[in-house]
């Protein structure tokens, strides 16, 4: 593993209130010992087994997803060599079954339960272990695992990760990064993102020889149960899990209402009609995004009433949209 440049800022002691402070920073932050006083975090110090045993009084029988890989890919669930398909399998089945697997030591397979909803599967344990009210409305999904690499990519929402049992690694890249991380395909993914097609453990410079200056503007912190790490929505983050056995719950939201559309639709969207036009559309193109949207211009040369979806978005203009962009999608 490469040594990145800079440290994560840190708040020490970290408490609801930090976090609350913290959430609409465009940096990412780790909050030392936010959750240490969760009964998981207690449970897990104590042992492996402890923590399994505390989790598995929650679960309810409903069955969850999980990646197999076998040990010599070394916890790293990706693509194969060529891309041609996946250096892992996937089952669907209890998760007692499968916590039994992951505490196999003579098992030639490691296992990566990811992006589970708590409260589908685990009801009750938001309720022992909780962050107060400090996010409306949140996601909250746990990942339980053996060792494990999870391969650099970002996330649309804001998240907040709390490190519940085990230690993990996070290397972190501004969304400036994009073109230094050599981004593998967005429809063919291992778990649901792009991910960079870079060895962490291994980097090659000769085939990927611009990952040098995305190192030069990582960040990085390792976390020990009880501590947080909050990541900004699109920024990039490769995570490693160095324990036996891992458990982290995280949190996202978005800083938005939940009527808004998901900004992926529109990268797809405008893959599918634009970026293919000759240059000189595309430049036109360009600039009617900026004035749009990115940089969205004065419109008080338009009446109020006839500004239509100029006006800031609320959830009957994104209805108006949607069943507009349905319509055109269904020709």
């Amino acid at each position: 593993m490469f040594d990145s440049t800079q440290p994560i800022d840190e708040i020490a002691h970290a408490s609801i209130d930090d976090f609350e402070q913290i959430q609409t920073t465009t940096k990412p932050v780790v909050l030392r010992g936010i959750v240490k006083d969760w009964p998981l975090v207690k449970e897990g110090l104590k042992s492996d087994e402890a923590a399994e045993q505390y989790l598995r009084s929650f679960y309810r029988d409903e069955k969850v997803h999980a990646l197999v890989a076998p040990k010599s890919e070394q916890g790293r669930y990706f693509y194969n060599q060529d891309l041609s398909e996946f250096n892992f399998s996937r089952m669907t089945g209890l998760l007692t079954d499968i916590l039994d697997r992951m505490a196999n030591q003579n098992s030639t397979d490691t296992y990566y339960v990811g992006s589970t909803s708590v409260n589908h599967v685990l009801p009750g344990l938001t309720a022992q272990n909780q962050l107060s009210n400090a996010v409306v409305n949140p996601l909250v999904s746990i990942w339980i695992g053996n060792q494990s690499r999870v391969a650099a990519h970002y996330d649309i929402p804001d998240n907040l990760a709390c490190v519940a049992v085990g230690q993990r690694r996070f290397t972190l890249f501004p969304p400036q990064q994009l073109e230094n991380l050599y981004v593998g395909p967005l429809d063919y993914t291992p778990a649901g993102q792009s991910a960079s097609l870079v060895d962490f453990r291994n980097p090659d410079f000769t085939k990927f020889p611009k990952f040098k200056v995305a190192m030069e503007s990582s960040y990085s912190a390792t976390l020990n149960p009880g501590d947080g790490i909050f990541i900004p929505s699109m920024w990039w983050h490769h995570v490693e899990s160095f324990s036996q056995f891992n458990v982290l719950i995280n949190y996202w939201w978005r800083q938005v209402g939940l009527f808004m559309g998901a900004p992926l639709d529109a990268l797809n969207h405008a893959l599918l009609s634009i970026r293919d036009l000759p240059e000189s559309q595309r430049e036109a193109w360009k600039n009617i995004f900026e004035h749009y949207v990115f940089s969205p211009q004065d419109n008080s040369h338009i009446p109020v009433e006839k500004r239509g979806v100029l006006n800031p978005i609320d959830e009957q203009l994104a209805r108006q949209l949607r069943a507009l962009l349905i319509n055109k999608l269904n020709r």
